[in-house]
This record gives structure tokens, C-alpha cells and sequence, in this order.
């Protein structure tokens, strides 16, 4: 293991960074609670045929439900790559530009959920006005993590560089 010397140190990420990475790895458990509710049969505002045909609920798409939730939630974690000063997978000059790279799907990621859930499409699914209120509320929170990703990656390559000059 090299030596660190003070100007190879990492600078510490700063405690707003820090709160933003842990705020994205929560600002994803509404949603995959709601999905979890959802593959275990808890009525979540469409009806039993649509979870049928639409979702194939039950069948694959309990499956599916289930992995895509797992999947959100080990993105969410992510960004406590760019704020961590002990556990380092990948160098500065890879994770930089990956986490880069993740903001900009995010954001237009976040843009077209907007457009879907917008959609007439996507509300004739739903049974009331209720289900699609809880629906927007664990949906909402997922909204704040392209801003905050943004923010924490700039952090990451502003503290990254200023290493780099020293």
C-alpha cells in the first residue's frame, strides 16, 4: 500500500457533500417500498387485473418489481463513493467521469419521468386520486437526486483537483 503524504492525502469531503450523498441514498426507499408493497400483493391503486396484465403481478413481474428496486437502491448508494475518505474502488480519474457521467443520466432520466407521469397513459392505470397521491409522494423524493448528484460530483472533482494542484 503506498504511503500517503500530505500532498497525496485526499481532502475531506465537506460535511454538505456528505449530507447530499446520504440524502440520495434515502430519497430512493420511498419508492422501492411502495414497488415492494406493490410485488407483495398490497393494494397500491391499480386493480387486481391490471398488476396482472399490465405488470404481470403475480408471475415475472414480482421478480422484476423486486430487482428494479434493488437495483435503485445500490445507484442510491453510490454517491457515498465520492464522499468516502477510507474505502476508494476506483480512481479519481475513473470515478470522475463516471460520476459525471451518472448526473447527466440522471437528469434526463428525472425529465422524461416527468413526461410519463404527465402522460394520460400512465394515470388510466391508476384506480383513485388517493393511489396516485401516495404514488406521488414515494415517487416525488426521486426528483431531488439529480440536483443532488450534481452537487456531490462537483464536490468530488473540486476537492480532486485541488489535490491535484498541490
Amino acid at each position: 500500500m503506498p504511503i500517503m503524504t500530505t500532498a497525496t492525502a485526499p481532502l475531506p469531503a465537506p460535511v454538505w457533500a456528505r449530507r447530499a450523498a446520504h440524502a440520495i441514498a434515502l430519497c430512493a426507499v420511498p419508492s422501492g417500498l411502495w414497488r415492494i408493497a406493490m410485488a407483495s400483493g398490497v393494494h397500491v391503486g391499480y386493480s387486481d387485473q391490471v398488476l396482472r396484465d399490465v405488470f404481470d403481478i403475480p408471475g415475472w413481474g414480482i421478480a422484476y418489481v423486486v430487482g428494479l428496486t434493488v437495483l435503485a437502491e445500490l445507484a442510491a448508494l453510490f454517491p457515498l463513493l465520492l464522499v468516502s475518505d477510507r474505502w476508494r474502488p476506483l480512481r479519481p480519474r475513473v470515478l470522475a467521469p463516471l460520476a459525471w457521467t451518472a448526473s447527466g443520466v440522471l437528469v434526463v432520466v428525472a425529465l422524461w419521468q416527468l413526461v410519463v407521469a404527465f402522460t394520460v397513459e400512465s394515470q388510466t392505470y391508476m384506480s383513485s386520486g388517493t393511489a396516485q397521491t401516495v404514488w406521488g409522494f414515494a415517487f416525488a423524493p426521486l426528483f431531488a437526486i439529480p440536483a443532488l448528484m450534481t452537487a456531490v460530483t462537483w464536490s468530488y472533482t473540486k476537492r480532486h483537483r485541488a489535490r491535484g494542484r498541490a
